[in-house]
């Protein structure tokens, strides 16, 4: 039978000869060799020998020693080590430690005393323990403290067995008097925990009687006080007001361990606005206080927790949760600003807005590598601001386009996407936001900054000035033209050029037609570079961005000049009066169009223009050709309108995930409700009316109701045996985020009494079984509640098996076996909706190495509904939107997003497509970091997408 220990080593056995080695060890005198043989002999118990031939010779040679470490070897020995028979009866032999434990109970080294007392708490057997009491009593009035506080735990060990109150009937009033005269804080706090568990009405009496002292207790014991305040608070709820008056009062208290507690049992036992404010404010003034970063990310997890049920108070602490950005990791700053921006409100934003640009000043200082990450944050949370109130946006737009040219491209990016939407939703600050760019773009050397930009400047320059300023920009930040020179070269030079590959030059002669006709030979223009590659790379400072960009060969920045003048040229015609200034703007317009193309097919760059941003410079050259009303109508009116339906389809989603987040509660009309305002107020603190007051709101909204508790339970119970079976059982499963509670009743449905009736499990997958339950004695027809906690350590799918093993009392030789069902962990209790950007989740569908492709194979003949379906069984959220699944073209495509408790990314893509016959077809993508989400999350979709249950 498999052992339970605290403790797992890895020892190699040996050979069979290792226990006589360790015999002769211990029948030596040497110290050193009976320690090294004692290690050996515990390893060996450990890994599952028994070795029995060593009790008499441990008992004859290591007994008598007065050895410190052999005395505390032997201990741990004497606790592994089997002290009963198969019926369960103490072994004869047990009897001889018996006056050696006395002994040590009386030895004048306060050191024996001790670890023989913290000994004596783990055992078990009545007969052992009770003719050491008289001595174990005698150690609670020992000089040293350690011999005192061991000897309060013995004495409530010795009383918490089945027969304990028979041996030391006393024992709470021993220990009461011993609380009373003690002075010894961990020995204060070991006798308090022995009257909490033991006799918990002398411990509230003690608690009363001392409640003037108890902020001069030390932390060990203010901690248990704490724990006896939550169980007498959830046992007697009316009682609730007198101990959060002791737990208000702990928050004074110098141990930060103490006040964290103080704060999570206030929340956790009042809803009353005081309460939750004294907890807040625990947590602002921990969040500061502590150096530990970790503490610190606890922490903001608990505000968090306070943030979505009491947002009300929150929203007065938010500059104080924002001082947590003084600390220089990011995964704080990030939670800290996550909190801080779903509490902004008209009355706290221009005070959060401050602060965060304050935040973005100092990014520019370079102190720290990660500024420009911290930077992009700081730039999201300004844009999320700006967005919820657009009133703040003029104050910090013009700062934040100081960073349009920012080295690190993605903070950028953030800037110039919140500068695109400013200037649409804010028509007042239009004019001095198109003034900022026009005067800065020469900044940006980012190619796709520069697009956003240049689309900004083409979609949003409306007046004469503005529109004859964006074209001069662009003008100088291209240069002069054209991109290379024209010149004559000789055959001769031609030749000794044409073996460089990288020349910058060429030249060949030929045929030409004519004026009359004849043929005659002509020498072709040599290409020269303005700019070689090398100079271009190594002098960006020194010319142009937009010019560097495209002789680097990003031709569809080029594609994106082209239409940017296209559109300013369009509108010059609607604002210029004079014809002359316009034809001469076209004529420069075109000349930069062609010489791009020409840039793009020549042999001066390594890679020609491709094929699209072709496509689009000719087709801009063509309508400035010929332009008619209709295209005229959809450059300049059709393409700013469908940005206006992108931002308010980003809207109109954001406004549907915080009404999906949103509590729903219901209440039963039979519910009761007692109003406050008609009870006795009477001998009633402010905090406990506020609580009432509450308590009260929260029953009238059904706040207290949990979504279908009992057909939740009753679908989670699982039948383990038949109803034939001797012994049937059944399991409840709990799966909390970490581990898994089986809570399995056994009933004896035999009239004999079943003996060493065990539950036996084993698991498989990232499962763990953290301790193996005990024997059990099951009467007739009784029934008893077997508690079983797995730990699982990732998202994955994991089956427990296991059986039930006991022996009756007529046959106690065989054991009977009942094999169990198994248990099927379900993953889709660890994993749940969550939403990323685009960005990301393209990001991390690249870097994802495990990928599981998935057949379609359905009877669900509408794309909509299938999706749904997958969305349903695999608890994930579509974050395709709705807008771009609407329509019925036979085809879908759609991502879904989950992330599981220990913070794994699941990714999903549905692509699928209805056949000539009404049939669906296509494919389920799924991608994650792990193989665990990826095989089960395909087996769930396959077990799942027919459309069963």
């Amino acid at each position: 039978m498999e052992k339970s220990c605290t403790l797992l080593v890895h020892f190699d056995k040996g050979t069979p000869a290792m226990a006589n080695e360790i015999k002769e060890a211990l029948e030596g005198n040497d110290i050193d060799n009976k320690i090294e043989a004692m290690k050996k002999a515990i390893m060996l118990l450990l890994d599952g020998e028994t070795i029995p031939q060593l009790f008499i010779t441990i008992i004859r040679y290591v007994l008598p020693s007065d050895d410190h470490t052999i005395q505390k070897l032997l201990l741990l020995y004497l606790e592994i080590i089997d002290k009963t028979d198969s019926r369960g009866k103490v072994l004869p032999e047990m009897i001889l430690i018996c006056q050696n434990l006395r002994n040590n109970l009386q030895h004048p080294n306060e050191y024996i005393r001790g670890v023989t007392l913290r000994f004596l708490c783990r055992l078990n057997e009545t007969e052992i323990i009770e003719p050491l009491i008289p001595s174990i009593l005698t150690n609670l009035e020992h000089r040293h403290p350690f011999v005192r506080r061991n000897a309060v735990l013995a004495v409530m060990s010795v009383y918490k067995l089945p027969q304990g109150e028979q041996l030391l009937d006393s024992a709470p009033e021993i220990i009461e008097k011993f609380l009373t005269s003690e002075q010894d804080n961990s020995s204060k706090r070991n006798a308090f925990l022995m009257l909490f568990n033991c006799a918990q009405e002398r411990a509230i009496n003690y608690l009363f009687t001392n409640i003037d002292r108890m902020t001069d207790w030390g932390e060990q014991l203010q901690m248990v006080v704490l724990e006896l305040v939550k169980k007498v608070c959830r046992a007697n709820k009316a009682e609730k007001g007198k101990y959060i008056k002791i737990i208000i009062s702990l928050l004074n208290s110098p141990s930060t361990a103490v006040i964290y507690e103080c704060a999570g049992t206030l929340v956790s036992l009042s809803s009353a606005p005081t309460a939750i404010r004294a907890a807040a404010n625990t947590y602002c003034q921990l969040l500061l206080s502590q150096s530990d970063n970790n503490v610190k990310l606890i922490v903001l997890d608990r505000l968090n927790e306070l943030k979505t049920s009491h947002r009300e108070i929150m929203v007065e602490l938010v500059m104080d949760v924002l001082r947590a950005l003084s600390s220089p990791n990011l995964d704080i700053r990030r939670k800290t600003i996550d909190i801080a921006l779903e509490l902004i409100t008209p009355r706290n934003i221009d005070e959060v807005v401050m602060l965060l640009k304050k935040e973005v000043v100092k990014t520019q200082s370079g102190e720290h590598e990660k500024n420009g990450e911290y930077r992009q944050m700081l730039v999201q949370a300004i844009h999320t601001c700006a967005i919820k109130f657009p009133e703040v946006a003029s104050t910090v737009v013009h700062l934040l386009m100081d960073f349009l040219s920012d080295t690190n491209i993605a903070s950028a990016m953030d800037v110039v996407v919140f500068v695109r939407e400013i200037i649409e939703t804010n028509p007042k600050l239009r004019v001095s936001i198109i003034t900022r760019l026009l005067d800065t773009f020469y900044q940006i050397r980012a190619a796709r900054v520069c697009s956003c930009a240049l689309w900004i400047i083409g979609e949003y320059c409306l007046s004469l000035s503005e529109v004859e300023s964006g074209i001069s920009t662009i003008k100088n930040c291209l240069g002069d033209l054209p991109f290379y020179t024209v010149s004559e070269e000789g055959e001769a030079q031609e030749s000794a050029k044409s073996s460089q590959v990288s020349s910058t030059t060429i030249s060949s002669r030929r045929p030409v037609i004519l004026a009359d006709g004849t043929y005659a030979t002509q020498s072709a223009a040599l290409e020269t570079a303005i700019a070689p590659p090398t100079l271009v790379q190594g002098s960006l400072s020194s010319i142009g961005n937009l010019r560097s960009l495209l002789l680097s060969g990003d031709f569809f920045l080029g594609a994106v000049v082209a239409c940017t003048l296209t559109k300013l040229v369009l509108r010059l015609e609607e604002v210029q009066p004079s014809k002359i200034e316009v034809n001469r703007t076209f004529t420069q317009v075109l000349l930069i169009m062609v010489s791009t193309l020409q840039l793009g097919e020549s042999s001066f760059l390594p890679h020609p223009i491709d094929n699209d941003s072709r496509d689009r410079i000719v087709l801009c050259i063509r309508l400035l050709s010929n332009t008619g009303d209709e295209v005229r109508k959809i450059w300049l009116q059709s393409c700013r309108q469908s940005f206006v339906k992108m931002l308010a389809e980003k809207q109109r989603h954001e406004t549907e995930e915080i009404k999906a987040r949103a509590q729903i509660s219901y209440a039963q009309p039979d519910d009761l409700i007692d109003f406050y305002h008609l009870k006795s107020r009477k001998g009633m603190s402010q905090l406990e009316l506020e609580d009432e007051v509450q308590d009260d709101l929260k029953r009238a909204t059904g706040e207290f109701t949990k979504e279908g508790d009992d057909a939740n339970k009753l679908n989670r119970i699982l039948q383990l045996t038949g109803f034939s079976d001797p012994v049937y059982a059944e399991a409840y499963v709990t799966v909390h985020h970490y581990d898994i509670v089986l809570d399995v009743t056994v009933i004896n449905r035999t009239k004999e009494t079943l003996q060493n009736l065990c539950l036996e499990l084993a698991t498989m997958g990232d499962l763990k079984l953290v301790e193996r339950p005990q024997n059990y004695t099951l009467a007739p027809e009784s029934s008893r509640q077997i508690k079983a906690n797995i730990k699982v350590s990732s998202t994955e799918t994991g089956v427990i098996f296991g059986n039930i093993v006991y022996e009756t009392s007529s046959n106690v030789q065989e054991r009977t076996v009942i094999v169990l069902n198994d248990i099927h962990i379900d993953i889709m209790d660890y994993i749940s909706p969550a939403s990323c950007t685009d960005v990301a989740f393209r990001a991390m569908w690249a870097e994802f190495e495990w990928e599981n492709k998935v057949a379609v194979n359905t009877v669900i003949q509408d794309e909509k509904e299938f999706l749904n379906h997958i969305m349903k069984s695999t608890n994930m959220k579509c974050l395709t939107p709705i807008s771009a699944l609407e329509g019925e073209c036979g085809f879908l495509a759609a991502n879904l997003y989950a992330k599981s408790v220990f913070g794994e990314d699941a990714l999903v893509n549905v692509s699928i497509e209805k056949q000539a016959d009404n049939k669906l077809s296509g494919y389920i993508r799924i991608r994650s970091k792990t193989q665990g989400i990826a095989l089960s999350l395909g087996d769930k979709i396959t077990l799942k997408q027919k459309g069963g249950s």
